[in-house]
């Protein structure tokens, strides 16, 4: 199938029938539009992606497709990529003109629709938002975008082994670290953050807030219960 995909993943996808003929000419398409780095990097989330969904339950086969296509626009120039997207009236900000790699999520979607003839909206939606990610991620945006992150090409992020640990975990919290990494990174480097970003991230981060106040809560309660005689009695806080 693939020189990039572990032999243990290939003959469970073998297997199970998850990668047929159409996968296969997905495959050979991007191998001519993708450089050598790239496709590589698209074999990566393919597979990690299948790992995230098997380990979570969604499905495999979107998962693959979704993970073969992610990147579909990524080799495309600039102002073709702007050209493109005027061309198919899709909406450009003012940053994406600024920096145009933006727009290959969203070009994506519409040629993974257009050109590889994907109608499934969840696929789509998850090739759209897995560079900026979104507010209420359906289980198959996260796992793009994840898997996106930590794929075994990757190498630079210095969270990638906090990340990969926590992704089979937790994909909230594992969304959110990767959310705070990267806008962190961006600071740093003094770039301009895409508000789509900001507003997945703070999305998330209020989410955790409320997850922690909730185990909070809880944790009290528990510790103003106590049992007596077989019965449920509440401890005295004074």
């Amino acid at each position: 199938m693939s020189e990039y995909i572990p032999a243990e993943v290939e003959a469970y996808i073998r297997k199970e029938g998850l990668y047929g003929s159409r996968n296969r000419k997905i495959s050979k398409k991007l191998m001519k539009e993708l450089d050598e780095d790239r496709y590589r990097h698209t074999q990566g989330v393919m597979y990690t992606s299948a790992a995230l969904a098997m380990r979570y339950g969604a499905d495999l086969k979107k998962a693959l497709l979704a993970g073969l296509l992610h990147d579909c626009a990524k080799c495309i120039p600039g102002h073709t990529k702007i050209k493109m997207c005027e061309k198919y009236n899709l909406e450009i900000s003012e940053i994406e003109r600024k920096n145009p790699s933006l727009l290959h999520a969203k070009l994506g979607a519409y040629l993974a629709k257009d050109k590889y003839d994907i109608e499934d909206e969840e696929i789509l939606r998850s090739i759209e938002s897995h560079t900026t990610g979104r507010p209420k991620m359906s289980l198959l945006d996260k796992i793009i975008y994840i898997a996106d992150y930590m794929e075994p090409g990757r190498d630079v992020a210095p969270n990638l082994p906090e990340v990969r640990a926590l992704a089979f975990v937790d994909l909230d919290a594992c969304l959110y670290r990767i959310l705070e990494g990267t806008l962190a990174y961006l600071e740093k480097k003094g770039a301009t953050v895409d508000p789509a970003t900001e507003e997945t991230f703070l999305y998330y981060k209020n989410l955790k807030n409320s997850d922690s106040e909730k185990e909070e809560q809880k944790l009290n309660a528990d510790n103003r219960t106590v049992k007596r005689d077989g019965k449920t009695c509440l401890r005295s806080t004074r």
